[in-house]
């Protein structure tokens, strides 16, 4: 019997978003989103020219600050899965510095749905020797590695980061009824 490698670790993801992550998101407010539990969160806010920004740094501050929701949304839509549709499937140009960042929670699902859609898709679409080649110079240090060790990197970050959003948004809900 042969295994659809491509269909296998679409399905890994997808089964998780279809069945956990993105359900509970459905309901997001705006309070939530932007809700800071923390002095001094990352966050997405207003810029000087009524556009939308990113609290962020490279290297990452030690220890790291704590996010909030609309934060870790921004990074999976940008640093999980926009970069890299960008630069292994073909899809538009996404970075920290220029990307429109959502200022609702509506806005957010809506580009992390669109997000989402076109890194599951251009994973559908490899075969095996897609899975297998070299991940490429976007990868930085990890260029050598095969494409689907990348599959599964980007699969633990959304699962990881998706975990996290939940978290925050039972916090918040905890808050108001404790």
């Amino acid at each position: 019997m042969g295994i659809d490698w491509s269909k296998e670790l679409s399905e890994q993801l997808d089964w998780h978003w279809t069945n956990h992550l993105r359900p509970r998101l459905e309901t997001l407010t705006d309070d939530e989103y932007l809700w800071e539990p923390v002095e001094d969160c990352w966050t997405v806010r207003p810029g000087e020219n009524g556009d939308v920004t990113i609290d962020w740094a490279y290297p990452e501050p030690s220890p790291p600050p704590v996010t909030t929701i609309a934060w870790r949304l921004a990074h999976i839509i940008v640093g999980v899965f926009g970069m890299r549709t960008a630069s292994h499937f073909g899809g538009p140009p996404a970075d920290y510095q220029t990307f429109p960042y959502a200022a609702s929670a509506k806005e957010a699902l809506e580009q992390l749905d669109d997000a989402y859609a076109r890194w599951r898709d251009g994973v559908r679409a490899l075969a095996a020797e897609g899975l297998e080649r070299p991940c490429g110079e976007a990868e930085g240090p990890y260029a050598e590695y095969p494409f689907a060790a990348l599959i599964l990197h980007i699969n633990r970050e959304a699962i990881h980061h998706g975990a996290e959003i939940l978290l925050l948004r039972d916090l918040h809900r905890s808050r108001l009824a404790g």
